[in-house]
């Protein structure tokens, strides 16, 4: 069954509005309310949603022509969109297998926040063995892994020249009066 999509009624101080342009071409499938059209008055830009499912079947005003309140712009067949969602199913299936892939390849990785602290303190990601779900190196891995060398290699100088260097650079300055 076909069904008419006209313009919808303008106000009384719009006398016409111009096809700003289509988002569905004919053939294509639309759903109920799905925007079809939009169409661009002097003071605003209207959306035209689809009455039914089905497909487009016909444009009868392309972009840019002038039309009135209630005037027939495309038509629609109704009900015949039962092809359409066939392919739309398959998609979501295709995308979620390269979504499980995906986690399967950060399984041995390290998270954000355990690269942050493995930066910070120039730890190689290989050095550290993952306590998180799949071997993953969680932060805390990380935390415990960069307090293990500084206990070991006794160098608390080399970490105290560190350590003075970040207060100065958060902006505590030493105190020097001037005469």
């Amino acid at each position: 069954m076909s069904i008419e999509v006209k313009v919808p009624v303008l106000p009384e101080s719009v006398s016409d509005a111009i096809i700003a342009g289509w988002h569905k071409k004919p053939g294509d499938p639309v759903r109920r309310d799905e925007n079809l059209v939009d169409l661009e008055t002097d003071k605003v830009v209207l959306e035209v949603p689809a009455p039914v499912d089905g497909v487009l079947k016909e444009i009868l005003r392309p972009t840019g022509e002038t039309v009135t309140s209630e005037e027939l712009i495309a038509v629609i067949e109704e009900g015949a969109s039962a092809p359409a969602p066939t392919p739309a199913a398959s998609a979501p299936a295709a995308a979620a297998a390269p979504a499980a892939s995906g986690s399967s390849q950060a399984a041995g990785e390290p998270s954000p926040s355990a690269r942050r602290v493995m930066a910070e303190h120039g730890i190689e990601g290989q050095t550290i063995e993952g306590t998180g779900r799949g071997g993953r190196v969680t932060k805390e891995d990380a935390v415990k892994a960069a307090s293990q060398p500084a206990a070991k290699s006794g160098g608390s100088s080399e970490i105290a020249k560190v350590a003075g260097t970040s207060l100065a650079m958060q902006g505590q300055r030493a105190e020097q009066r001037v005469p």
